[in-house]
Order: structure tokens, then C-alpha cells, then sequence
């Protein structure tokens, strides 16, 4: 199992390298096989592992090879369609299944904090959600099934879908081509790789952090109401005993 993830971190981390040996060994199939990939990392709930971003790059610095024979504007049209038409299929199945597949606390992959967290950056955001978490991984797999789920206006959805899933695969897939044959990114292209991911998680973890500070800023104001509350308490059951100690005595 050790030698397994070994093997994949190593294929992730260095896609440069093997892209172009399985473009040679698959030829026309590599589209099939980058469909699949990107399909199943944004229509099913099960994948959020997949690469998404960097496998993207990769693609473009792939296409931008000299000795390349995949055809650029094939491989956007079906990179797009995978993307706008898994978020589809997602959406379908928040709208069917809905939250009763996240109800574990101890599941990994389908703790209700996911769902709870998307909910959160959904309602921050809106509809503007299914563009934003394009770039977000996790969140990109979950959005459109929390949209679903809130029986989210089906032509809106298209609409921010299509808008998003173009913009994702575009922006990744020129960002590699065009900077992806660089000799200090193709020297360092695992430290790339990682640069992306991190940049990519970077506004979830802020979100993170910011609701820690607003929910510990809370928790503070009502532990100073409460302490408010018990002093004026304890105050006015002094002052009751003042008014009627003399009323008793005079009795």
C-alpha cells in the first residue's frame, strides 16, 4: 500500500515527465484517459483526490511541447466538456441523493464537514459559488452537489457552469502552456506543483482562520454578556434584600 501511494505521489508530482511517455504508449487514448480524470474529479463526490489543477498545467506544458501530436483545441473542447459536464452529473445527484450521504462523523471522505463547509463559502458567495470553486480543491467537487441539494434554479446553474468550468480549464491549461516549458519549472516542476496547490487552498484556509477569529470573538462578547448579566442579577437581588429588610424589621 506504501509502494502505492508512493507510485501515484510520484506521478502527480512529476506528470511533466510521464505525460509525454503516456502520450507516446496511449496515443488518442490520453484524451479519453484526461476526460475520465477531470470528469470524475468534479462529478463524483468519491474523487475529490484527483488532480485537477496541476494535472491541467501539465497538459498545457504537454501541448506546448515541440514534439507534441495532441491537438490543442481538441483537448480544451474536451477538458471543458469534463468539467461542465461533471459538475452536471454532481449537481444531479445532490438534487436525488441530497445531504443523507454526509451524515458521518467519523468518514473521511463524507464527514458532514465537507458539506457543512461548502454550505458556508456557498452562502458567502451565492451562485458565484459554482465559478469561485473551480480553483478550490475539495470544494470544486462539492459545490455543485450542495447546489443540488438547495435545488439551486437548474439555468442558473448552467449558466455559472459553463462560465466556470471554461475558465478553470483555459486558465490552467494556457498557464502551463505557455510557462510550463520554462527551464527552472521544468527543472523544479514538483515544487510547481505544490506551489499550486497551495495557492489553490490558500482562500479556504484564510476562510478557515477568519471563522475561528469571528466564532472565538463571539464566544468572548457572550461570556462578557453573561458575566453582565449574572453582576445586574446579583445587584438587583441586593437591592431587593435592602428594600425589604427594613419592611420586615419594622414588622
Amino acid at each position: 500500500m506504501v509502494d502505492f501511494l508512493r507510485t501515484v505521489l510520484d506521478r502527480v508530482l512529476h506528470l511533466n515527465v510521464h505525460l509525454p511517455v503516456w502520450a507516446d504508449q496511449m496515443g488518442p487514448w490520453l484524451y479519453v484517459l484526461l476526460f475520465a480524470v477531470i470528469f470524475c474529479e468534479t462529478g463524483l463526490v468519491v474523487t475529490p483526490f484527483l488532480p485537477g489543477d496541476s494535472l491541467l498545467f501539465a497538459v498545457g506544458a504537454l501541448l506546448a511541447l515541440s514534439t507534441s501530436t495532441m491537438s490543442l483545441p481538441l483537448m480544451l473542447a474536451l477538458l471543458i466538456s469534463a468539467a461542465v459536464l461533471g459538475d452536471a452529473v454532481n449537481y444531479y445527484l445532490g438534487l436525488k441523493i441530497g445531504p443523507a450521504v454526509f451524515r458521518s462523523e467519523r468518514s473521511w471522505l463524507f464527514h458532514k464537514k465537507h458539506l457543512l463547509r461548502t454550505q458556508q463559502f456557498y452562502e458567502k458567495y451565492g451562485g458565484k459559488t459554482i465559478i469561485l470553486a473551480r480553483f478550490i480543491p475539495i470544494i470544486r467537487t462539492f459545490a455543485p452537489f450542495v447546489a443540488g441539494v438547495g435545488k439551486m434554479e437548474y439555468r442558473r446553474f448552467v449558466v455559472y457552469n459553463a462560465t466556470g468550468g471554461a475558465a478553470w480549464v483555459l486558465i490552467c491549461v494556457f498557464s502551463g502552456y505557455f510557462f510550463g516549458g520554462f527551464e527552472f519549472i521544468q527543472q523544479n516542476f514538483e515544487l510547481v506543483i505544490v506551489a499550486i496547490v497551495l495557492i489553490s487552498v490558500m482562500p479556504m484556509v484564510v476562510e478557515f482562520v477568519l471563522a475561528r477569529r469571528r466564532r472565538a470573538r463571539g464566544e468572548a462578547e457572550l461570556g462578557d454578556e453573561s458575566r453582565h448579566e449574572l453582576a445586574a442579577n446579583g445587584t438587583a437581588a441586593k437591592l431587593d434584600t435592602a428594600v425589604k429588610a427594613p419592611a420586615g424589621e419594622s414588622r
